[in-house]
């Protein structure tokens, strides 16, 4: 038995340079792998990932651009970091934003294997923007905020179902990198197509908050309440429900109480925290942002690392979760084909275990 763990590091980077093109190096292997056995070279061409980033993205162009040349400018790469029609992936995650007109929080867990996340928090100013924001797929973002206050975080929907759209993680990015407020990001969200569900929750300076559905192939629903989990609503089924307990866990955040300052510490416990990380489906950090002073805290049970837009320090972390057996959660070996999506167990143990560990790369998700 072996202890599982994740590094997490700080890095500030204004501008896509020699920090990405290192964290490039050491994933792209294996992000390469997971992109061919999926499907990935039998998607778009190279350029019609270019043009519907610049029909719908136009500010990140510039950004693509550069980051393509630092990965080496192969057609692969190309469109692997355009987003555009990806295969498809998956994840966990319980959100929740709250407002008492004078202190605003948007709070995360982030649920899934240690073995599918970068632990990466970057800060960045690849518009001009400073974003800070915990990255995925190498430059997109599972939640973030940025210099106007604006935060964002992202929960799977649910469902496996694609349609042509972006990674839910390029438009997180694209959203702090172009909005002030949660309305010109609703603007945004439901103009911009996800390639699957995804729910998103927003909070601002200005103590606005929103939830939203982002529906396959573009179109979203704004929820009446600013929390989400992993299913949505409407006739199609959520994948594994009693597994993800993402019922349990949506009605455990509708009943806290209104109270911002108390809502880290209630992500802490159960059963919003969650500690199944051998069944591939454990918490791995809470995030919690501040949207008025535009900070933000990585935080676990028994310690929390503070950052701010203002006083970033870059550094490291290892998180160790429980134990696992190592020849379950740690395989170089080629993917076998990918078991029924409606297994969550043997999903999320097929993902992390056919690949490398993410210290040398890893299979994304949200």
């Amino acid at each position: 038995m072996t202890q599982m763990t994740l590094t997490f590091d700080a890095v500030d980077e204004a501008m896509p340079g020699p920090a990405w093109k290192r964290r490039w190096d050491r994933s792209w292997p294996a992000y390469e792998a997971w992109f061919i056995a999926r499907g990935g070279d039998g998607g778009p061409s190279r350029a019609a990932c270019r043009a519907a980033l610049r029909d719908h993205m136009p500010e990140l162009l510039p950004v693509h651009d550069r980051l393509v040349v630092l990965a080496g400018g192969s057609d692969r790469a190309a469109r692997f970091l355009s987003t555009w029609n990806p295969p498809p992936y998956l994840g966990g995650c319980s959100l929740a934003a709250m407002s008492d007109g004078r202190d605003v929080r948007l709070v995360r867990n982030y649920d899934l294997s240690p073995d599918l996340n970068e632990g990466l928090l970057l800060r960045s100013a690849w518009t001009g923007r400073p974003v800070m924001g915990m990255i995925e797929f190498l430059w997109g973002l599972s939640d973030g905020i940025n210099e106007a206050g604006l935060s964002v975080a992202l929960a799977y929907g649910g469902r496996s179902q694609t349609a042509p759209g972006f990674g839910i993680t390029t438009l997180l990015r694209y959203v702090l990198e172009v909005c002030d407020d949660v309305a010109q990001a609703v603007e945004v969200l439901s103009r911009v197509p996800s390639h699957m569900a995804y729910n998103v929750v927003l909070a601002d300076a200005g103590g606005r908050t929103a939830s939203l559905e982002l529906q396959p192939g573009g179109g979203a629903v704004v929820m009446p309440v600013a929390i989400a989990t992993n299913h949505q609503i409407g006739p199609h089924p959520e994948d594994r429900p009693e597994f993800t307990r993402t019922h349990q866990r949506f009605r455990h955040l509708s009943e806290l109480p209104a109270a911002p300052g108390g809502l880290l510490d209630a992500f802490l416990r159960p059963p919003l925290w969650q500690d199944r990380h051998a069944e591939g489906f454990g918490t791995l950090f809470t995030a919690c942002y501040d949207p008025v002073s535009r900070s933000m805290c990585l935080a676990w049970p028994d310690q929390r690392w503070d950052q701010s837009l203002s006083d970033f320090t870059e550094g490291q972390r290892v998180i160790g979760y429980g134990r696992a057996r190592a020849a379950e959660h740690v395989r170089a070996s080629p993917p076998a084909p990918l078991p029924d999506w409606t297994d969550w167990v043997a999903v999320t143990r097929h993902y992390a275990g056919a690949y490398l560990r993410v210290r040398t790369g890893c299979v994304p998700h949200g």
